[in-house]
């Protein structure tokens, strides 16, 4: 009997900019995995989860980005402690039947993070963005005990906007950026966080969840003036391997 093919994926909108299908093809590839297959499910909408479920009946695994990964929780039958304290999975797990949610972008921000901020580094930071992808930046920087403020479109009781941001002069004393943004994402990749980029200088640190280009204009602004800058492509593929390892256990 022919071998039966267990499938893996990722949903999201949009995913032209993706790079996980190519990860785990090489993955497979240069490890000599046979038997998995990984592809890419754009859902215009969360209705759109439970019957790409029913439509493929051998996805094992998949992989969670923007927009849904909190908007998938409703639908788990189990959450890891970290999904949970978080508030957002990116990692679901199919058991006969059963969804289970995990959060491995926790351990790929963290671990990517200090793999590159010198070891000595102190200072307080700015988290760019509220949405999903943020989540898991405020963990690590919370149990970290880095300060941080929040910075978004619309205000709130946890956050302030980017003109309070500017007004305020925040980052001539928030050296650490976070950006958890889709903005600078291919295709549009012109378009940047709304910041005074004249306030950054060289003991900042530009940090953009983005990985597609690998130097967004965010990242291109910081270097200008001397930053150091780094993308979210070592993130994603600790994020992608952590992935594999709740897949097959």
């Amino acid at each position: 009997m022919p071998e039966i093919v267990k499938q893996l994926g990722l949903i999201g909108k949009p995913l032209s900019h993706s790079f996980s299908k190519a990860y785990f093809i090489k993955k497979f590839q240069l490890q000599g995995i046979s038997g998995f297959q990984y592809h890419l499910y754009e859902l215009q909408s969360i209705d759109e989860f439970l019957p790409l479920l029913k439509k493929f009946p051998n996805l094992i695994g998949l992989n969670v980005t923007i927009p849904y990964k909190r908007e998938v929780i409703p639908f788990m039958h189990e959450l890891s402690k970290e999904a949970q304290t978080i508030g957002a999975v990116n990692v679901i797990r199919i058991v006969s039947g059963k969804l289970l949610g995990y959060n491995s972008d926790y351990y790929g921000f963290q671990a990517s993070l200090f793999n590159w901020l010198p070891v000595e580094w102190k200072g307080k930071a700015l988290i760019l963005g509220t949405g999903g992808a943020s989540l898991a930046v405020i963990a690590v920087l919370q149990d970290r005990q880095i300060p941080f403020k929040l910075v978004s479109r619309h205000p709130g009781p946890d956050r302030i906007t980017y003109r309070q941001a500017y007004q305020e002069k925040l980052i001539k004393t928030h050296k650490l950026i976070v950006n958890s943004t889709p903005l600078g994402m291919h295709p549009n990749i012109k378009t940047a966080p709304d910041l005074d980029y004249d306030d950054i200088g060289t003991d900042h640190y530009l940090f953009d969840l983005v990985y597609n280009p690998e130097t967004t204009s965010f990242m291109a602004k910081g270097l200008k003036r001397g930053a150091q800058v780094k993308n979210g492509l070592e993130m994603l593929e600790l994020q992608a391997e952590k992935s594999w390892e709740i897949w097959t256990g």
